[in-house]
């Protein structure tokens, strides 16, 4: 699967951490969209049937993001979506509770370009 052709949903709660995680998606050629909680996330979701990837902060109003993923999981229409959490949660207890849910990879806050870019290759869906 070609970058070019991938979109991605950026689900944060902080601006400047949905602008850092853009740049980085958007430098190695993926589409993106935003949402500020799960909610909206579960909204853009309805909105747009192409998104192959959501990166999901853990600590957010209204849905956190271990409730989107377990949302996201219910539904078999999305049960090929893949899912990053990336969060400020370093608690192994977080890791398993949000992997058992249905996560795919895990991303622990502060994180650099690479870590991102290194997960989204071990997803397939950049070259290595």
């Amino acid at each position: 699967m070609s970058p070019k052709t991938v979109h991605a949903l950026i689900i944060d709660d902080s601006r400047a951490m949905r602008a850092i995680l853009r740049r980085i998606l958007t430098k190695a050629g993926f589409r993106t969209c935003e949402a500020e909680h799960g909610l909206q996330a579960l909204e853009r979701l309805e909105e747009h049937d192409d998104i192959a990837i959501a990166l999901v902060d853990w600590n957010m109003p209204e849905m956190n993001g271990y409730e989107f993923v377990k949302a996201v999981r219910s539904d078999p229409e999305n049960r090929d979506l893949w899912l990053m959490m990336v969060t400020t949660e370093t608690e192994m207890s977080r890791v398993v509770k949000a992997m058992a849910a249905g996560a795919n990879e895990y991303v622990m806050k502060p994180f650099t370009d690479e870590v991102i870019l290194e997960k989204l290759q071990l997803l397939g869906l950049v070259a290595a």
